[in-house]
């Protein structure tokens, strides 16, 4: 099941305490236009996941964030919401982190509705591959009778 969401208005994503963007819903126009984004340039099959995740949520980025709060440059002053500061915002591991949890998850339905999962072999087996090897044949019962053996 998908809920959907009507409101195209930009929300507040808390990426940290005290740190948070304004950024527009993902829809299907802008993962478009950032999959067209010159920092994917390069990116393909032999791309370590870890770059080309980094890459797309920066292009993303680029395209919908359009105001924040509790990011500051260097001189301590606010920081403008420019390509070049986005950019330096999601090299930080933590504000990434939370970009990918709070922003691309909800967007890319990473997260599912509480309601439904799709079966994993570390969750139900519905679903999930069988990896036991068949038993080869039944064993015989054992004795009802003693062995003749003492103990």
């Amino acid at each position: 099941m998908i809920r959907l969401n009507l409101n195209r208005e930009p929300q507040w994503i808390a990426l940290l305490p005290g740190v948070r963007v304004l950024a527009a819903p993902a829809t299907t126009a802008i993962m478009g236009t950032a999959r067209r984004d010159p920092i994917l340039e390069g990116v393909d099959e032999t791309t370590d996941q870890d770059e080309a995740a980094l890459r797309f949520a920066k292009a993303v980025a680029f395209q919908v964030i359009s105001d924040w709060e509790g990011i500051e440059s260097v001189d301590g002053a606010p920081a403008a919401v420019t390509r070049e500061h986005i950019d330096a915002l999601l090299d930080n591991y933590r504000i990434f982190e939370g970009w990918q949890l709070e922003y691309m998850a909800r967007w890319l339905g990473l997260e599912q509705e509480k309601n439904g999962s799709a079966p994993l072999p570390n969750g139900t087996s519905a679903g999930a591959p069988n990896t036991a090897e068949p038993a080869p044949r039944a064993a015989k019962p054992a004795r009802k009778t003693g062995t003749g053996r003492k103990a």
